[in-house]
């Protein structure tokens, strides 16, 4: 999971901001250090937010998802024409297009060199074991599985460290306002596409589908900003892109591209964006995304279409997800029901114990990542050797069936690589149940242990062994330096004991086993993803059985229904081990005790700057101040409505660290104090200059004599930001805040009075997160606990 803050504050002992960042209090005695996040943070608000994004410790910044309604956004507004206004629709639409187009050529180029590489590998494996050639046979298969998960490894831990894990959390991250640096660069990209093939070819437990997910977003991000950092296209067009919200919906559309690439789902991947990483949706990109899905759907069934005709090597004979159950007929009576329940009722135990083992598994593994690269690349082979060991070793130990007499001599044994009754080391007219499940791909083993109108294929203790070999193989490969994808592994371990539950309780059921294995699987991903509506559908575009709906939905809503008794999803677990400032949908009851006044009072005071602001003091603000917004107050205006003969102080509005940065390099000086007309701005900046968000301080030259000069800030200012009462309950205030998408929150007083200031704090994404608020207000937890209890 990467290096923790003690590491962290070892390699950068000479940066005097870092270590302010890093310096902790006491940890109380009392609490659990297991809950605790991978990174400490100060028991104050508004501190330097620290995260784990990928493998890399990173600064964390919120994004502006509102709309900054300064003169030069306004003006752009206005001056554009008819034709300007469609073509940024057109656009919108062209690149939802591309992102689709994209992701589904790189998913098909991803599954046709899994399915060959694989598939060649177990094919020379499965000869040797033929010629009784066991020890070489082992070597060999042991040997293609390490130097591929060391190719996935090391490019991960050397190249791109944001490239190990699925990279959901992240994306679920950034699109609740949370920016996740270097998480979708040109080099993660073909990093993540080149370690899912290395990682899916060794035979490791995890899918391609978070990794799909992520490489979506990645083309998608990369569209719309033009390119790499440096490679980017400075096309007039793009310039409608540069901005927060429509990248985030660009992102939103490549995530349910993966998906949607992932299993051949194109409603499920619109379902998903939705229901588990989106957190605004509108009627607009519910089209755009279905639009993005729709292509991938279209360029996956033509690749399939091209590959059926041999010229794809091994592909099409396993080809892309699709794990058909509609040959068999779905019957079942009222008491088939208690078995659907008592299914779901399973799915959501072993769900929430899965995701508190992983818990437990992701922070031991931090303690290793911790010593560097090499732990880190020595930890993902010892699992890939561990792996083979296990998946070449174990089908010895199964026994070997006679095959059905119904069935021809090509299906029953096959010797390929895809296929069920695999013969392994049995006699002609014998198949190895064990191996059809482990010496094969994932993919193929889901295949394998969803058929139907096999009855009597698997053995109990062969699924058993499959069924704790799978539990265990889940919790020790995810969070090794590779990317990796839940959704298969728990696919395999639930489909294990539905299969058995099948077994068991088939004279008294008239549903088959392989719709038992799928059922099982579903519940399984309920009770530790907690998702519904998505899986769901899902499944019935996997399954392509239409009648599983009723019972598919009574096993995914029991199944989420009992994890969400023990503890959150896979998902919020990595977000809050990440340290990731996730703000949920759903307050706390207890913020509503707390005002936003009694908030803003526990921190530093706010920093203001006047309208026509000096210089020297923008200087020494940016320089010592870490905020990235400012008040903006015009000292003695005059009220159109209440005459006064002093004036009064207006708040202009909120302006944002970079604009202030940019007006600094852009020497936006005034000799004189005065306020500047539109077409001076204009002159100087475009809203493109605007929309940047790269530089710091530190690279800005001032001169002495500049510094006695004036900037007028009314310009760049955004004038219409969203303020508050200090009345107001710090849970209505989260709600407003991760509703519309804002990185600063305005608290004003109830009350003007004469020489009182009209802004009383500022208020962000940080101090709005509830163990930051206990931290500051430790009294609120025992009413946490009360409300917990009663």
């Amino acid at each position: 999971m990467g290096e923790d803050s003690r590491e962290f504050g070892e390699n950068t002992k000479t940066n005097h901001k870092m270590e302010e960042v890093e310096r902790e209090e006491e940890i109380d005695p009392e609490s659990n250090p297991q809950n605790e996040p991978l990174l400490k943070r100060n028991r104050t608000l508004s501190s330097n937010p620290l995260a784990l994004v990928g493998e890399k410790i990173s600064y964390i910044e919120s994004l502006n998802y509102e709309i900054n309604e300064n003169d030069l956004f306004k003006h752009d507004w206005r001056s554009r024409s008819r034709v300007q206004v469609l073509q940024y629709i057109f656009l919108k639409w062209l690149l939802s297009f591309l992102v689709g187009l994209l992701t589904g050529i790189i998913a098909t180029l991803i599954n046709l060199a899994v399915e060959n590489i694989a598939g060649y590998k177990l094919l020379a494996v499965l000869k040797y074991i033929h010629k009784e050639r066991y020890l070489m046979g082992f070597l060999y298969f042991a040997g293609m599985n390490f130097v591929l998960t060391f190719v996935a490894a090391i490019l991960c831990v050397c190249f791109a460290p944001t490239a190990a894990g699925p990279g959901i959390p992240e994306i679920k991250a950034y699109l609740n306002g949370v920016d996740t640096p270097n998480m979708f660069g040109a080099t993660t990209l073909m990093v993540k596409i080149i370690g899912s093939i290395g990682a899916v070819s060794a035979g490791l437990d995890l899918g391609k589908e978070g990794p799909l997910v992520h490489i979506g977003a990645c083309i998608a991000s990369l569209l719309g900003q033009g390119g790499p950092d440096n490679y980017r296209i400075k096309w007039r067009w793009l310039r409608y892109f540069n901005n927060d919200r429509d990248r985030r919906d660009l992102i939103t559309c490549g995530s349910s591209s993966g998906v949607c690439a992932a299993f051949r789902a194109p409603v499920g991947g619109v379902l998903f964006a939705l229901e588990e990483v989106a957190t605004w949706w509108r009627s607009a990109l519910l089209w755009r995304t279905f639009f993005s899905t729709a292509m991938v759907v279209v360029v996956l069934r033509a690749f399939i279409e091209i590959c059926h005709s041999g010229t794809c090597g091994l592909f099409g004979e396993g080809g892309l997800i699709m794990f058909d159950v509609s040959s068999v007929t779905v019957r079942y009576h009222v008491m088939d029901i208690v078995l659907v329940v008592v299914i779901g009722i399973i799915g959501g135990l072993l769900g929430s114990l899965y995701n508190h083992m992983l818990h437990k598994i992701l922070r031991l593994y931090n303690l290793i990542n911790q010593k560097g690269k090499m732990h880190k690349l020595l930890l993902s082979l010892a699992v890939a050797l561990f792996t083979s060991v296990c998946q070449y070793g174990l089908p010895f130990l199964g026994n070997c069936t006679q095959c059905d007499s119904s069935l021809s001599e090509s299906a029953c044994p096959t010797n390929g690589r895809s296929g069920n009754f695999k013969q392994f080391n049995c006699p002609p007219g014998y198949y190895n149940d064990l191996a059809t499940l482990l010496l094969t791909t994932n993919d193929d083993a889901v295949r394998n242990i969803f058929s139907t109108n096999t009855p009597q294929e698997y053995q109990p203790l062969s699924l058993v062994i499959f069924f704790v070999l799978y539990c265990i193989l889940a919790l020790i490969t995810f969070g090794i330096a590779v990317p990796s994808g839940l959704f298969l592994p728990i696919i395999l371990m639930g489909s294990g004991y539905g299969r058995l539950v099948g077994i068991y309780m088939g004279p008294h059921t008239n549903i088959d086993q392989g719709l038992f294995a799928v059922l099982g699987a579903a519940s399984l991903m309920a009770g530790s993803m907690r998702m519904t509506v998505s899986l769901c559908v899902i499944f019935l575009e996997l399954t392509n059985n239409l009648l599983l709906l009723p019972i598919t939905m009574i096993v995914l809503l029991i199944a989420k229904t009992v994890g969400d008794s023990f503890n959150p999803s896979i998902y919020d677990i990595i977000l809050h081990l990440k340290g990731l400032p996730f703000m949920d949908a759903n307050p706390e009851p207890w913020m509503r005790n707390l005002t936003v006044g009694e908030l803003v009072d526990v921190k530093p005071s706010v920093v203001t700057l006047h309208g026509v602001e000096k210089v020297s003091k923008i200087v020494d603000v940016l320089k010592n101040t870490a905020h990235h917004g400012f008040p903006v107050m015009d000292d003695g205006v005059v009220p159109p409505v209440v005459r006064r003969a002093n004036g009064t102080t207006e708040l202009h509005g909120l302006i944002l660290r970079a604009h202030l940065i940019q007006a600094l390099k852009k020497k936006w000086f005034l000799k004189e104090q005065r306020r500047t007309e539109d077409w001076e701005v204009r002159e100087k900046f475009t809203s493109v200059d605007l929309a940047e968000r790269e530089g710091s301080i530190e690279g800005v030259t001032v001169t002495s004599e500049e510094m006695e000069m004036f900037v007028d800030l009314h310009p760049l200012t955004n004038t219409t930001p969203f303020t508050v009462l200090e009345s107001m309950s710090v849970a209505k205030a989260m709600i407003l805040f991760r509703q519309v998408g804002l990185r600063h929150l305005l608290v004003v007083p109830k009350y003007q009075a004469s020489g009182v200031s009209p802004v009383i704090g500022i208020l962000t994404r940080q101090d709005l997160l509830g163990h930051n608020i206990l931290t500051v207000f430790p009294h609120l937890a025992k009413s946490k606990g009360r409300e917990k209890r009663n």
